[in-house]
């Protein structure tokens, strides 16, 4: 009997040293892949900076006036004014119906009668 309690303990530390191995690997596994992704995303965000300075430079309303005028002749660009606009007043909106509301399964409350009214209020 004690030999096969010496067995089972061993295959038993044997059983769990082999799924403490597999852990093992697989943290380390996932540990890199999260330093991957860490890296992709510190990548992505300096390209997003980067991207939002070149628009940003793009976008200098100097610039994009000098283009306008340069362009005139093929785009006819003409600047706004307010009085471009619309008010809210010409807006014409849908009138707003009011829902309809079907009753599929209508219940007869008229053979209650009296006595239920004062049943219910008593209650």
């Amino acid at each position: 009997m004690r030999t096969f309690l010496y067995l089972a303990s061993a295959l038993c530390v044997i059983g769990l040293a082999f799924w403490a191995y597999r852990e093992n690997y697989e943290t380390q596994s996932a540990i890199s892949r999260s330093e991957e992704l860490q890296g992709d995303i510190a990548e992505a965000r300096t390209r997003l900076s980067m991207l939002r300075a070149e628009w940003a430079y793009l976008n200098r309303p100097d610039r994009l006036r000098d283009l306008a005028e340069i362009n005139f002749p093929d785009l006819q660009l003409q600047p706004l004014d307010p009085q471009q606009f619309g008010k809210i007043s010409q807006v014409r909106f849908p009138p707003i119906a009011a829902p309809e509301v079907v009753f599929n399964n209508p219940v007869d409350v008229s053979s209650l009668g009296p006595a239920a009214d004062q049943a219910g209020a008593g209650e």
